[in-house]
């Protein structure tokens, strides 16, 4: 195994355990945000490996980005379908945004 490859395992395994332990820590609250943000993140990484994929540098490095690909479009399209979920849950029953969705309305 060639040393850049090493590095870059390395740096994957760090960022998955660091990533873990801040989101897992992250108040429900910020989930919203947090999502939205994420999903910037998995653009990025989608381009990246887009590129890597397209890249004339051996079959295994190729594999490797098809695989990123794969990865990397799951992650975008799930963390869309999810943010959509939730935004939806901020609307009434006839379509219209909440004005205020931390209050529930009473008839006085």
């Amino acid at each position: 195994m060639s040393p850049s490859i090493e590095a870059g395992l390395y740096v994957l395994v760090l960022g998955s355990v660091i990533g873990i332990e801040v989101i897992r820590r992250v108040p429900t609250l910020l989930h919203t945000p947090l999502m939205s943000l994420t999903n910037a993140v998995a653009g990025i990484s989608l381009v990246g490996s887009i590129l890597l994929a397209g890249s004339d540098r051996g079959p295994f490095i190729t594999t490797l980005g098809a695989v990123a690909v794969a990865a990397s479009s799951i992650n975008v399209v799930g963390g869309f379908m999810i943010t959509n979920r939730m935004l939806r849950m901020f609307r009434t029953s006839d379509g219209r945004r909440r004005t205020n969705p931390g209050k529930t309305q009473t008839n006085a």
